[in-house]
């Protein structure tokens, strides 16, 4: 665990290290931590080379690190009877971190500004929450105490800190939306795990949970996933869980949630790997849920779909499941095999076992604030074992980007990466994707391509929807699908981009990509065929040229020039690459591209009747 979080939130579960407070005098430090003396006298000289990078010690008062201006977090030492002045100060600043955390905020309270856990009394600590209802209410947003803790430090007078979630109720169904990335191998439980979530559920032990997430005849009769689904959860102002159990529809979920959760449930089987690369590269999740079976431990694809996220660098997060099935001590046993893969210098990932509510609270903050921390869940979806520590989980945890990255991405021209494809009843072709940056509303008139010959064709947007209900406008970030009405399905393909008629895009059949070479059984070299995933681009390229060797082995770096054999595309510079073919895999970035020298924008073609 990270100086911080063995500091000031070791979770007695083994994994913590002993509270600042018990290092310099022996005495209980924060009530954070509950090591023994001895385990920290031994740990001691290790934490204090660690520690001293992050902050000073002062003699036994427990430290958080010090208030960032920016960011959701805010610390609080009291707010007893404030003035009307300082009330109005007050609510300006927590619109303010509800802004910076799009919708959420998190309060420490009886924390000074540089970090120092003071603590307060019942009766202050009971005014302070007060306070804090009234300005919620002024901002119209909802609290939820996390959790409350006492402070210990010399003190006669029982000291508390409280910790305090801050939700806005959605204005104008701006829910805060998070992408989850479902992964792990063949039978690890991952679509009965989704339909307990989003059902409500529990699991009769033959899989009849995840029969709502089928999408084919073949996946419901062999019980195994081959297709990208999308499932959501939805949290209330108040941290409630909202999903299929209360709720008839999409549209009452999404009417009645402040946070949604969409999971993008993968296929694990090896045979459907370039479905499940897919999914991950062109639908920009913000965190991967990697699913291990604790009966058969890291088996089959659940390596590769670890080593995938890990070079796209999502942030990951690991569930250990089917825990029903299998004594403690196999338990133990892939626990500790997952430990003993995370650590190694190719993960560098810092595990982190929850074992309590409190464990989750820390589990969600620390994972989005340090991208080696990978939290570890033991649960059943039979039954229900630890589920709701998972549920607890998914409702703290913070947005990646800030509301300030959203900004600037909602400020530049329309682009929209398309994913998926439809033709509804009475209402035409669909299209389904996400919008990479710019606004996009109904009537909106865009441009969509590259054809085979490079040209953009023009198009209308009828109607939008998102999760499943009707949305007026799309900001950036988010995932949709929009209405086309009648333009010619034949017209389209997976991996187009819709842009605005003002934008220039860059067209190209050939482009250049500095890449890693992950493994490979023989060489490679000039003439070689890999399939080539950036984004939501997804097709076979030659290797042109290899600058500067002859040819590649595992593990070596070079500049490469690669070239489409089917049809042009639209990228750009820095995008990531991952490429395959058979055992051969290798990631890298694109550096250059070489545009289209006949595309020219006035080929933009208008709509065919």
């Amino acid at each position: 665990m990270d100086a911080r979080v063995s500091e000031l939130f070791g979770s007695g579960n083994g994994h913590g290290s002993c509270p600042q407070g018990v290092a310099s005098n022996n005495k209980p430090g924060n009530g954070y931590g509950s090591a023994s003396k001895k385990a920290c006298a031994k740990n001691n000289k290790k934490a204090k080379a660690r520690f001293s990078r992050n902050f000073k010690p002062s003699n036994n008062t427990p430290y958080l690190p010090p208030e960032a201006e920016e960011g959701n977090i805010e610390y609080k030492l009291k707010l007893v009877n404030p003035t009307q002045y300082r009330f109005e100060h007050l609510a300006t600043q927590m619109k303010w971190r509800l802004q910076e955390g799009r919708g959420e905020a998190v309060y420490q309270i009886g924390v000074e500004d540089n970090g120092m856990l003071v603590g307060l009394s019942e009766e202050d600590m009971r005014a302070s929450l007060k306070t804090l209802h009234r300005l919620a209410e002024k901002v119209g947003a909802d609290i939820t105490v996390l959790r409350e803790r006492e402070v210990d430090y010399d003190s006669d007078v029982p000291r508390k800190i409280a910790e305090v979630l801050i939700r806005k109720v959605p204005d104008d169904q701006q829910f805060l939306d998070l992408r989850v990335a479902v992964l792990g191998n063949v039978d690890s439980g991952k679509s009965t795990l989704l339909g307990v979530l989003t059902q409500g559920e529990l699991d009769n032990g033959r899989g009849r949970a995840r029969l709502n997430l089928f999408r084919h005849l073949h996946e419901i009769q062999t019980g195994r996933t081959s297709s990208i689904s999308f499932e959501i959860l939805g949290f209330n102002s108040k941290g409630e869980v909202v999903n299929y159990s209360e709720s008839r529809t999409a549209e009452e979920i999404c009417e009645s949630a402040s946070k949604m959760i969409t999971f993008i449930d993968l296929a694990g089987h090896h045979k459907y790997l370039k479905t499940t690369i897919f999914g991950l590269t062109s639908y920009c999740p913000d965190f991967a849920m990697l699913v291990v079976s604790a009966n058969t431990g890291m088996a089959g694809t659940t390596r590769e779909h670890l080593g995938l996220a890990m070079a796209l660098k999502v942030p990951i997060f690991i569930v250990i499941s089917k825990v029903d099935l299998c004594t403690r001590a196999t338990v133990e046993r892939t626990l500790r095999q997952l430990e003993r893969v995370l650590k190694q210098p190719g993960c560098n990932k810092v595990p982190m076992v929850v074992s309590s509510t409190d464990d989750a609270v820390t589990a969600a903050q620390q994972f989005a604030q340090s991208p080696n921390i990978t939290p570890i869940f033991t649960l059943s979806s039979v039954n229900g074992e630890s589920l709701d520590l998972l549920k607890v989980f998914f409702n703290i945890i913070p947005p990646l980007s800030n509301s300030k990255e959203q900004e600037e991405l909602m400020q530049q021209l329309t682009e929209f990466q398309v994913d998926e494809i439809y033709t509804v009843p009475e209402v035409g072709t669909v299209v389904g994707g996400t919008l990479y940056s710019g606004i996009c509303r109904e009537g909106d008139s865009l441009v969509v391509g590259p054809t085979d010959s490079g040209q953009f064709h023009k198009l209308t947007i009828g109607s939008i929807q998102r999760n499943r209900s009707a949305c007026r406008v799309l900001r950036a970030g988010q995932a949709a699908t929009l209405a086309l009405g009648n333009f010619d399905r034949s017209l389209l393909r997976k991996g187009m981009v819709m842009v605005s008629p003002e934008m220039d895009p860059t067209i190209c059949w050939m482009f250049e990509a500095e890449i890693v070479l992950l493994f490979h059984a023989k060489t490679f070299h000039k003439g070689f065929q890999v399939t080539v995933h950036i984004g939501n681009v997804r097709q076979t390229a030659t290797v042109e040229a290899v600058y500067g060797k002859e040819e590649l082995r595992t593990g070596e770096k070079a500049v490469v020039l690669f070239k489409f054999i089917k049809h042009p595309e639209y990228l750009k510079v820095g995008a990531k690459v991952l490429f395959r073919e058979g055992a051969t895999k290798g990631i890298g970035h694109v550096t250059k591209l070489q545009p289209l020298a006949q595309y020219q924008p006035s080929h933009v073609e208008d709509e065919e009747a």
